[in-house]
């Protein structure tokens, strides 16, 4: 049995999407991880192979390079990144080591029946550089002398029993992978003598849950922008092309904002000078979690004594802070006696934007103040309400609970104007704060540049990208917004396209490291 006749094409368009294409029908797959994207593909390919009853060969296109992958209906696979070729057939030039994988086989019972002898000639060449033919054949070529009782899970090869060789053909992907080790074709007929005959009831069938899982990945995005959006609504749907460039891209950021945790994660927001735009994008970060996420995130001001962060969001019916809940947390303390519900009488919801603020000492006679031990008690309970707490933070690099929240940060996001001031002063914190051994954190933090007037200063723009570029992980631009200059409670409803956009690019950088 050869492989299918038919050969579906793997287009890899980002690292979490990838599009496969079958006798002109385009199907999407998506993952979170690049690993998880592959098995998805593999997955895939497997359905097609069991529903063909033969192996099927893939060709996987990742920009100008392409391989095959042979995939057997077991799930077994060979992903052939070895044999890698340009569009104009000439090998590339840094070709990846070959992959293969498979499900795990049943071990135990009686040995395999030697099978018979495989005709044809098995010591064709191969064609490309000594170097690849040497990694097609470590992968293809078996132990000379393996022990009767095992039963060795190894991905099927060329001459396998149960699986014919395809024909030396140019346009047979499959081909190159034959082995052209000097040995002896007895010796080579020995090993293919070896090989496992595998029985269907041993591999690993999809269940319920494969099956529930998969809905996601077959749902065709439908365009609701451009000429795309226009064709589809003018048609009433009969005629749907896929989105544009610009909203698949808006659609892949809001998935990464979307994606799920496995736990509640803190976003802390740094910058010891003020006006740096610190409380701004606590609030636009928290709105864009929570309009996209549906919920369950905090912006929460831990300024020791008194922010800003309660000024400017929607007005509440109440002016409890941080440190009123701190003084009732016992309350919360017993997840039995209390409830989400509960907290709305200390937090500010706000409806429109889907999340709540914790805002900070707002009594200008008052003397308490939160510390170190205050913010680690409040986190620990507000971390069992919220899947995301986004803090915003004062100026006091020194104070205990500013140092108790970059602790307790799972990301951390330096922000800055684009101006001199502004981030000289990001800069001599991420300095200090990898003297303080928070290096880890600094290398996957993200850096934001808000851009302070209509107009920026566009030199100075790219200067320092190119300095946070080099000392956090990621550099996000956003655009001056006139619906922010008032320094009132901030209307998410007014602000521009462009800022929107923006904002979600931020948060899908954040989304991405957490």
């Amino acid at each position: 049995m050869g492989t299918a006749t038919f050969e579906p094409t793997v287009h890899y368009t980002s690292s979490t999407v990838a599009q496969i294409h079958v006798s002109g029908e385009i199907d999407e797959v998506f993952a979170s991880t690049e690993e998880g994207l592959r098995g998805r593909v593999v997955e895939a390919i497997r359905l097609l192979a069991a529903s063909a009853g033969e192996p099927v060969t893939a060709m996987v296109v990742d920009g100008e390079v392409r391989w095959p992958l042979i995939v057997h209906p077991d799930g077994s696979f060979i992903e052939a990144t070895a044999l890698a070729e340009t569009e104009d057939g000439e090998p590339a030039s840094a070709p990846r080591p070959l992959r293969t994988g498979e499900v795990p086989v049943v071990t135990g019972g009686p040995a395999p029946e030697p099978a018979a002898e495989p005709e044809g000639d098995l010591t064709a060449d191969v064609a490309g550089s000594d170097e690849t033919r040497d990694e097609a054949a470590v992968v293809m070529d078996a132990p000379e002398a393996p022990e009767p009782e095992a039963v060795a899970a190894e991905a099927p090869a060329a001459g396998t029993p149960g699986v014919e060789t395809p024909a030396p053909e140019a346009s047979t992907p499959a081909a190159p992978l034959r082995s052209t080790t000097p040995r002896t074709a007895t010796a080579r007929r020995d090993t293919v003598r070896e090989g496992v005959r595998r029985d269907p009831v041993q591999r690993a069938t999809p269940t319920v849950e494969d099956l529930l899982g998969s809905r996601a990945d077959r749902v065709k995005p439908r365009a609701t922008e451009g000429w795309q959006g226009a064709i589809r609504r003018a048609t009433g749907g009969a005629v749907s092309p896929r989105p544009g460039k610009a909203e698949q891209s808006r659609l892949d950021r809001e998935r990464l904002v979307q994606r799920r945790l496995d736990g509640p994660r803190t976003i802390v927001i740094l910058n010891p000078k003020g006006g740096a735009h610190k409380t701004t994008s606590t609030l636009l970060l928290a709105a864009t979690f929570g309009t996209q996420r549906g919920g369950a995130t905090l912006a929460w001001d831990n300024n020791e004594t008194r922010g800003t962060l309660g000024w400017r969001a929607q007005n509440a019916p109440h002016h409890r802070t941080a440190v009123d809940l701190f003084e009732h947390l016992d309350s919360f303390a017993e997840p039995s006696q209390a409830s989400l519900a509960a907290l709305d009488t200390y937090v500010r919801t706000q409806v429109d934007a889907r999340f709540d603020v914790l805002a900070s000492d707002e009594d200008a006679a008052a003397s308490s103040s939160i510390d170190a031990a205050a913010f680690d008690r409040l986190h620990g309970v507000l971390s069992r309400y919220y899947r995301l707490l986004i803090v915003d933070t004062g100026n006091n690099m020194r104070a205990s609970n500013w140092v108790a929240a970059v602790a307790a940060a799972d990301q951390l996001v330096i922000v800055s104007t684009v101006r001199e001031d502004t981030a000289a002063s990001a800069a001599w914190l991420l300095d200090g704060l990898r003297e303080k051994g928070f290096d880890a954190k600094i290398d996957d933090a993200v850096t934001i540049l808000a851009a302070p007037s209509a107009k920026p200063d566009r030199k100075l723009a790219e200067r320092l990208e190119r300095h946070f570029a080099q000392v956090t992980s990621a550099v996000v631009h956003v655009p001056f917004d006139p619906a922010l200059v008032d320094g009132g409670p901030i209307d998410f409803d007014a602000l521009s396209p462009e800022s929107r956009d923006a904002w979600l690019t931020a948060a899908a950088a954040i989304a991405q490291r957490l």
